[in-house]
């Protein structure tokens, strides 16, 4: 089920990020969760419960170390990972080389992104969200529907 909400969220200076209740409510942990943090696509670091990383690393095996791309791919992607699992205080321990990516200092915005959690810094997500189309309605019209009216869909 994909996750939904914005959360503005402070880092301690420790690195220890509190992911907030109504997010955590969201998830499918019942009490134990653990989570895989790596770098996003974007200037942002990513949160995936473990279920879904590993799914995602299952669809990866098709991919080969010959292949120049498709290794370029798999080093960027998993470098960097780390497993952690939430503390008995709802938080996650970001790395300093995944909060130097993400241009994160001291305050974060949590966002949804279907089944995973981006972590931006302020500054970073603000100006990705400058970047995008004035109107969401030309923007879903774009990205949800298919030439002759058919609505495309999501799997």
């Amino acid at each position: 089920m994909p996750f939904f909400g914005e959360y503005e969220c402070k880092v301690d200076a420790k690195g220890r990020l509190r992911l907030p209740t109504p997010l955590i409510r969201q998830m499918d942990g019942q009490g134990v969760y653990t989570f895989v943090i790596s770098r996003g696509f974007d200037k942002c670091l990513m949160l995936y419960e473990k279920p879904v990383w590993d799914k995602m690393v299952g669809d990866m095996e098709k991919l080969s170390v010959y292949n120049r791309k498709e290794r370029q791919f798999m080093r960027s992607f998993f470098g960097g990972a780390s497993i952690i699992q939430l503390d008995s205080a709802d938080r996650v321990l970001l790395s300093k080389r995944q909060m130097d990516f993400a241009g994160i200092a001291k305050d974060v915005i949590l966002t949804p992104l279907k089944d995973r959690i981006e972590i931006w810094s302020p500054k970073e997500y603000d100006a990705m969200m400058s970047d995008q189309p004035d109107s969401l309605s030309d923007l879903a019209e774009e990205v949800m529907f298919t030439p002759g009216g058919s609505q495309s869909t999501d799997e």
